[in-house]
């Protein structure tokens, strides 16, 4: 619940001070550059609209449950969002970008007097490896991880992944993606009710309800302007990211519900949508400049290539198209913006499909694309990681100057 990068910080500080065993008097947050970026400008959820990562690490000390990782500031109570904001305003929390190595780095310390706890998580969410008390090691874990901290996903290509999807007992799936049915459509219902950020949602549904192509792209906006703006509903990630999982799901499902395809067929269309996903992700890394929606976009493409009756061959060519189109846009954080990217992303998606239902497509050789939709995966994972390292550290220092 909550953009993961501050609910990271959260789940941090909860710990931190579980670890203290009282309210800290004071608070250190040592974050990598990403992290900055990530926090900054997102609204913290059960915190009466606060954003940053003051916020963050403020919610988790004072109300945050650490046995819950990251769903520890779900259950915040009124009473606790007031003393949150009391304690933002009485407790000195400092920020600082760690020297780190790591793009997801956060380091965080609680003091109370003469004690302190101190709390670390690399790498990935909930990936604690380190826990000090006034230096005495409770916990010390290799901060050296596999590519994505998790798994080992050389086993995914485009062509294993719709085999799996054609193939797998739903029974080993359907606990999982039945779960980011609900949630997610929920929160891009909620989104197109309410009134959050710069309501992208609405403003790509506005006159054009009765467009499918219209109405994916907005349920998946308005889904991310709740879920940036301090939207309280959960939602299930892909790739460490609440936006990433919106948007490789909601096209799909909005598509299967409008057109009245079966369950079983949805099911398995989004195992095609969050797996390509993943793989495009596992190159390109959790965080980097290259903006994960267009990741997700590409997958919720190759879900609706294959809700479609498309196999192999047509989610391929969807992939290559999509990812030629919208591979230049940027992560600058997570911020109300995200839902127009999403909305682009998603877009891009249908567009790449379109093209090849009518017959067009991009060559290997046209810009980045290479023979071949795996080379042009690999290509796109090294333009991001490598390619767009330097852009990364610029617009982090952008961000910090204002």
């Amino acid at each position: 619940m909550g953009c993961t990068e501050p609910i990271a910080i959260a789940y941090a500080a909860a710990k931190a001070r579980a670890v203290l065993g009282t309210l800290p008097d004071r608070l250190l947050v040592e974050v990598s550059g990403n992290i900055i970026k990530n926090v900054k400008s997102v609204v913290v959820p059960h915190t009466g609209g606060l954003r940053g990562i003051p916020a963050a690490a403020a919610v988790g000390a004072v109300a945050g449950d650490p046995d819950a990782e990251l769903e520890v500031i779900s259950n915040v109570t009124a009473e606790e969002i007031l003393a949150t904001a009391e304690y933002l305003r009485s407790v000195p929390i400092e920020v600082c970008c760690a020297d780190s190595a790591h793009i997801f780095d956060i380091q965080l310390t609680a003091f109370h007097g003469e004690d302190s706890a101190f709390v670390r998580i690399v790498d990935y969410h909930t990936n604690v490896v380190c826990v000090l008390r006034n230096q005495e090691v409770l916990l010390e874990k290799d901060c050296v991880t596999q590519a994505d901290g998790l798994t080992d996903r050389c086993c995914l290509t485009v062509e294993k992944i719709v085999d799996f999807a054609e193939s797998v007992e739903l029974e080993d799936i359907r606990e999982t993606l039945e779960r980011q049915i609900s949630y997610n459509m929920a929160i891009a219902e909620e989104g197109l009710r309410g009134d959050y950020g710069a309501n992208i949602g609405k403003t790509v549904l506005l006159h054009r309800e009765n467009d499918i192509n219209y109405v994916m792209r907005a349920y998946a906006a308005a889904a991310s302007d709740a879920r940036m703006n301090g939207c309280e509903l959960p939602v299930v990630i892909n790739s460490g990211s609440g936006n990433q999982g919106i948007t490789a799901s909601v096209p799909v499902i909005v598509y299967a519900r409008h057109t009245g395809k079966s369950h079983e067929e949805l099911l398995r269309a989004l195992c095609v949508s969050n797996l390509v996903t993943t793989h495009l992700k596992t190159g390109i890394g959790r965080l980097s400049a290259y903006c994960g929606a267009v990741s997700a976009g590409v997958g919720a493409g190759a879900g609706l290539a294959f809700i479609k009756g498309g196999r192999y061959e047509m989610i391929a060519h969807t992939v290559v198209n999509a990812v030629a189109v919208t591979s230049g846009i940027i992560c600058d954080g997570a911020k109300a913006s995200c839902a127009a990217k999403i909305a682009a992303a998603v877009d891009a998606g249908l567009l790449g499909l379109a093209m090849y239902e009518n017959g067009n497509q991009f060559f290997g050789g046209d810009g980045i694309v290479k023979k071949g939709v795996e080379n042009t995966i690999a290509t796109v994972g090294k333009l991001a990681r490598f390619g767009m390292e330097q852009t990364d550290k610029e617009i982090i220092q952008l961000m910090m100057e204002n």
